[in-house]
């Protein structure tokens, strides 16, 4: 079975495989570049990384327009429960088994806050594993060592990284994180949304590529078949 990975922009994916449809950090209405109708799209499950509002982004309403439920780590899920939407609280480390395969939820080092400002628990990576294949959100993170365990015990086929710097790492430090994780391949993303956060993508590929690592560079509404 296929599985198609469809970049949104800045740090939102949709994921298809088969009968389900997965969106991660759906920022997307109040994102200038992102490109997906989500009102249209099979939507089985959300996923959310942490609670900051480009990464939340539309969960909330997708959620109950379509009952699909949210994973998050727990303060995150009970906040968004509180809001109307269909939630599965979780935490750090366990693996959480779908109909589609299973996701774990991994450390990131960043914050996380909801959109008015209050606690949204740890922000979090996310192993998906499907049809066999790893894919690895990193969500907002600096380089960390807990890549270097990733890499050891569940090496990535495919991991996207942010790149943006000013608020997470920047392409140095992701070259390393890529290369810390054993990812066969990199799909960069958090960059070029807004000003703070531009780069030369160009060059992260070429920075890759260098190192013999697949570099994936997708703009929104482009997708990959793995």
């Amino acid at each position: 079975m296929d599985t198609i990975i469809q970049y949104i922009g800045h740090s939102a994916f949709y994921i298809k495989t088969g009968e389900y449809g997965l969106l991660v950090d759906p920022f997307i209405t109040q994102n200038p570049k992102a490109d997906f109708d989500f009102k249209s799209a099979l939507i089985t499950d959300i996923f959310v990384t942490h609670g900051h509002a480009d990464h939340l982004g539309d969960a909330i309403q997708i959620s109950r327009g379509q009952q699909a439920a949210i994973t998050a780590i727990f303060e995150l899920a009970n906040y968004c429960a509180q809001k109307g939407a269909f939630v599965n609280g979780v935490n750090m480390g366990g693996k959480i088994k779908f109909n589609w395969g299973n996701a774990k939820f991994l450390p990131a080092f960043h914050s996380s806050s909801t959109p008015e400002g209050y606690y949204a628990g740890m922000p979090a990576s996310i192993l998906f594993e499907i049809n066999g294949q790893r894919i690895y959100h990193a969500g907002d993170t600096c380089l960390n060592q807990e890549m270097k365990t990733i890499g050891e015990l569940y090496p990535p086929d495919i991991a996207l990284l942010p790149v943006g710097s000013h608020f997470t790492m920047d392409m140095e430090d992701a070259l390393i994180a890529a290369k810390w994780l054993n990812a066969k391949k990199v799909i960069p993303m958090h960059y070029n949304t807004f000003d703070a956060i531009n780069v030369n993508i160009r060059d992260f590929k070429s920075k890759l590529e260098n190192e013999n690592i697949k570099a994936i560079v997708l703009n929104p509404s482009e997708s990959i078949k793995i």
